[in-house]
């Protein structure tokens, strides 16, 4: 979940959880007492569990019945930033990827129990698919008649299109596993295919469409996930004869139960019913309100203060990414009423300080900003206990082989940092009074949290200049090659339960690109090379142990990102909405089974 996909703030969600500062008075369920009744890590345990494969009969629709779900009325949401991107294939953060949700389809989703269990079953195909050739060999059979908006039925000649485009350079954001998988590692694949656009198709060897029903994936190696990746938004079907390439990011095309009927940039995004979805080829989604409007630039206190007020409009509210603002919380929590409404997870994401290694060559430069770090007052920002918790490494809670004893960094004895022995790591390293450019997005969390990074460097010896950045297009900015900038704040969380989508996305020096999820620039020889061995591994359980010692040789060896915090999620609707669930899929209020009670 890259992202905020699953995903940078991403997810894989990447998702963005923001609030706003307290810097006073904390109170009891903000300091840790036993009044807190937040997530905790052992919460976070049960989304480390494996994703089960399911049936073809779990792939069938409709979707089970949400109890005492009615029919009609529009939803109201909020969000805080506009969306970066509306095609599928750029989607890689957390907003979009709950928007994904509405109004896509890929050839498989998750169906969740609602106690941590996720099953991958099929979405447009017939099920998660048949394996064949040792896991080399992916089948997948499309169900019939799944129409888009327009009336036109889903083929394989739009899946071919779908995973064809992906290679066209105009696709910049977005995941890149399968591209991967079929056609090199790195940026590799960018070098075997340049997109469909010219008349050209990739190999049979590679995809093949052998009819109108039926899709293969023909990998080099074994590629166990492959239902997994299937699932992420960056995956979902673009129709062949409406893809518009550039246009398509603020013109798409739905086949989910709902459709944009007007687009705002900047503004807001209505969604009406898509009245050519079939609920009986859909084993996830529902429709059970006519629409939702979307309405962005609601920061988190604006959303709270609304949604708790409950007056109007925001009886039939949700928020989309944001969360209970930190000013909020004691309200909230004290209000058994309003704590009826609301939905809390511990969400995958680790926030972290990612130095720009192009810039930040110093090792012990590097090691005394990531001692420095106020961790603890950074995610009090952000929610407080609500919101989540001091990050003891690179890994999170909810990733298979998460170790809480592992701490290099002495997170557990210095939570709000140690300004004295990273003072002194500066002057070792000659670096007082270095110039450091510091970015962070202008966001009221961030701005926050800016002003306590901003006072723990200066403390340690180093001028830090300032730079803000618009939030709607954080990932773009910090994610050049080129980028100007030393320091900069992402949060990265996994597409699924497995360091598989953490280490490679983030840390492999192949990646390396414009876009791409390696922020940090690390191109280290043991790293790249590592990576390419663990993924080999088809034991999990070897693989997971080989993720884990990486994960340590990065944070010992290297040190790309200061780890800040983990994220949990803490959010409040409107009185009148049924059906609420924390999703952790989405790792927020699941909007496909969402209704109005009356």
């Amino acid at each position: 979940m890259s992202i905020l996909s699953s995903r940078r703030g991403r997810t894989a969600v990447a998702a963005v959880a923001v609030g706003a500062l307290a810097l006073a008075g904390c109170s009891s369920s903000d300091s840790g007492s036993n009044n807190d009744k937040s997530q905790q890590k052992e919460d976070a345990a049960a989304q480390s569990n494996a994703v089960k494969m399911g049936t073809a009969a779990d792939s069938t629709g409709p979707a089970e019945e949400v109890a005492g779900a009615k029919s009609g009325g529009t939803i109201q949401v909020y969000n805080e930033t506009d969306f970066s991107h509306l095609d599928p294939a750029q989607i890689y953060v957390s907003d979009g990827g709950l928007l994904s949700k509405l109004i896509y389809r890929g050839l498989t989703t998750y169906v969740e129990d609602g106690k941590g269990g996720i099953t991958v079953v099929g979405d447009l195909a017939t099920d998660p698919g048949k394996v064949s050739d040792g896991g080399k060999t992916w089948t997948f059979t499309l169900k019939d008649g799944v129409k888009d908006e327009t009336g036109h039925v889903i083929d394989s000649a739009d899946v071919r299109h779908t995973f064809e485009r992906l290679y066209d350079p105009f696709i910049t954001d977005g995941p890149s596993y399968i591209q991967q998988w079929l056609s090199g590692s790195g940026t590799a694949y960018r070098d075997a295919y340049e997109g469909p656009f010219k008349g050209k198709h990739l190999p049979d060897t590679v995809l093949a469409t052998p009819d109108a029903k039926t899709v293969v994936f023909k990998f080099k190696t074994p590629q166990p996930d492959l239902a997994q990746a299937l699932a992420m938004a960056g995956y979902s079907i673009v129709p062949e004869k409406t893809d518009t390439k550039e246009k398509y990011d603020t013109d798409p095309v739905a086949v989910g139960p709902y459709k944009i009927s007007e687009f705002k940039p900047g503004k807001s995004v209505t969604l009406v019913k898509n009245t050519n979805w079939d609920p009986n080829t859909d084993p996830m989604r529902h429709q059970y309100v006519d629409g939702f409007d979307i309405e962005v630039n609601h920061d988190d206190e604006d959303q709270t203060k609304t949604l708790l007020a409950d007056r109007g409009d925001a009886k039939n509210a949700i928020m989309m990414t944001g969360q209970v603002a930190t000013t909020q919380v004691q309200k909230v929590v004290a209000d058994p009423a309003a704590m009826k409404r609301t939905v809390q997870g511990y969400a995958p994401y680790v926030w972290q300080l990612n130095f720009n290694l192009d810039r930040i060559k110093d090792k012990k430069i590097r090691d005394a900003i990531t001692l420095a770090m106020p961790a603890t007052s950074v995610f009090r920002a952000d929610g407080g206990n609500y919101g989540g918790e001091v990050a003891n490494s690179l890994m999170s809670p909810t990733t298979p082989g998460y170790d809480k004893a592992y701490d290099p960094f002495n997170r557990a004895k210095k939570p709000n940092g140690d300004i004295a022995a990273a003072k002194k790591l500066i002057e070792e390293a000659g670096a007082t009074g270095k110039k450091v450019v510091y970015a962070y997005s202008n966001t009221p969390v961030r701005q926050q949290q800016a002003l306590l990074i901003e006072d723990a460097l200066t403390k340690i010896g180093l001028d830090v200049q300032k730079k803000e950045i618009d939030s709607a297009t954080w990932y773009e900015q910090v994610g050049k090659v080129d980028n100007g900038l030393d320091l900069y704040m992402t949060g990265w969380g996994q597409d699924w339960p497995s360091a598989s989508t953490v280490f490679p996305p983030l840390y492999d020096g192949t990646q390396i690109q414009d876009g791409s999820s390696n922020y940090a620039h690390i191109n280290d020889d043991h790293v790249n090379s590592e990576i390419v061995r663990i993924q080999k591994i088809t034991d999990a359980v070897e693989a997971t142990k080989a993720w884990n010692a990486l994960n340590q040789y990065i944070s010992e060896k290297v040190n790309p990102a200061a780890p800040i915090y983990y994220t949990k999620v803490f959010q409040i609707a409107g009185s009148n909405i049924g059906g609420l669930r924390y999703s952790t899929v989405t790792s927020y209020t699941d909007p496909t089974r969402v209704f109005l009670k009356s």
